[in-house]
């Protein structure tokens, strides 16, 4: 399927917003359904809602099994070795805490360093200063080259034996960066540290392969791959999982519950405490389902020519500056002389057109750019250049409605 017929799986893209064609250009933020993952949701609500794990009855069942049969999918879908390395989260966020407040709070103590990098999105930034502050470990940071790139010779300089924790982004949400995570976690395993990745911006555009990449833990959401909200996953290497503890307590991942002290179920089980997010994990079942079917490497051709058209067609518009490296994912962030980019957004969605404006929950990025805000535009399976077009065309008009206010 090319572009054009795959938008057509996606009906909340077939309609007009204030008075124009949409043109959403906002999934890094969350991404929009395909009618396979809406269809799953409903038939879950209306044939077999049940709760999961407890019951022997029909519905019961059905729920067990399309909640684990999506832990399956994941398992698959990213390469894990088995679904014991496998947890529902509530997505990236959540899965980044878990490592934080289970495997790190317990592992570290004064004198260890964590080591992020300066591109990081808050949810792998806020947990680890909390560790740090914790623990008494240090919390370092990777520079970044010019083009908001890593270098590798400054990653060996960074992490040393003191090293604990090493956790990057597999891809910049601002900047569209790809990261070499398998090279970074080389670099972690022989100083004695172990590799954390928030691959939120990774999964749902290209193949992931956690055995290649060679990762201990990798997290991801749902909501930006085509499934519904409220739902992601963490990877933990089997080995890791099984020494931490949970950090929510309460049904289903008990074994035996006496008067005065409890056990544990085993992996995954043990951290996914109360009533599970069922139609979500089967919502993102059908997601995956999806997105094989489209096929991740057509994905990732279809946004790298996106971007790179994107590139070439902003780069016409005086007085745009575009952030980040040219080798990039379907991400392009820029600034638009001096308007600010809460306005350009706001004059695009006057005109049908969703980006996104703010600091993107990268402030030390921000900083480090040198400005308060950016303009995002992202892309996704659905988007055509046609999309792209529509953009510049907005932007130009932007640029002189400011020009004749200024």
């Amino acid at each position: 399927m090319n572009a054009k017929e795959i938008k057509k799986q996606f009906p909340i893209l077939d309609q007009n917003v204030n008075g124009n064609p949409l043109v959403y250009l906002d999934s890094a933020a969350t991404s929009q359904k395909p009618l396979k993952v809406i269809e799953a949701l409903d038939d879950y609500y209306r044939r077999y809602n049940s709760n999961v794990h407890r019951g022997v009855h029909t519905l019961g069942t059905l729920a067990t099994d399309g909640y684990e049969g999506a832990r399956e999918k994941v398992r698959n879908f990213i390469g894990a070795n088995s679904i014991e390395e496998i947890v529902f989260t509530r997505g990236t966020t959540t899965a980044l805490n878990l490592v934080a407040s289970s495997y790190a709070r317990a592992n570290l103590k004064e004198g260890d360093e964590i080591v992020i990098s300066m591109m990081e999105h808050h949810s792998n930034i806020i947990p680890w200063q909390q560790v740090a502050k914790a623990t008494g470990a240090t919390l370092k940071y990777f520079p970044l080259q010019p083009d908001g790139t890593l270098d590798l010779a400054e990653v060996e300089k960074t992490i040393t034996e003191n090293t604990k924790i090493v956790s990057v982004m597999h891809v910049s949400n601002v900047l569209g960066t790809i990261n070499p995570i398998k090279e970074i976690a080389e670099i972690a395993h022989r100083n004695g540290a172990i590799m954390v990745v928030d691959g939120a911006q990774s999964t749902p555009h290209m193949k992931v392969d956690v055995k290649d990449l060679d990762c201990d833990f990798f997290a991801f959401s749902g909501h930006k791959m085509g499934g519904p909200t409220g739902i992601g996953a963490l990877y933990g290497k089997k080995h890791l999982l099984e020494k931490m503890e949970p950090i929510e307590f309460g049904g289903e991942m008990i074994d035996f519950v006496g008067l005065q002290d409890s056990t544990w179920k085993e992996l995954p089980w043990k951290f996914e405490g109360g009533t599970p997010i069922i139609a979500g994990a089967i919502g993102l079942g059908a997601a995956i389902d999806f997105l094989e079917e489209v096929g991740l490497d057509h994905v990732l051709k279809h946004e790298h020519e996106l971007a790179d058209y994107a590139m070439e067609r902003l780069s016409e518009i005086d007085g745009l500056k575009i952030f980040g490296p040219k080798k990039r994912a379907g991400v392009v962030t820029f600034n638009l002389d001096d308007v600010h980019p809460h306005d350009v957004a706001t004059v695009l969605d006057a005109e049908g057109i969703a980006v996104r404006a703010g600091h993107h929950c990268a402030q030390p990025l921000m900083k480090w750019l040198e400005v308060t805000a950016t303009a995002r535009a992202s892309f996704y399976l659905y988007n055509t250049k046609e999309d792209v077009d529509a953009l510049v065309t907005g932007l130009v008009k932007t640029k002189e409605y400011f020009g004749d206010v200024f």
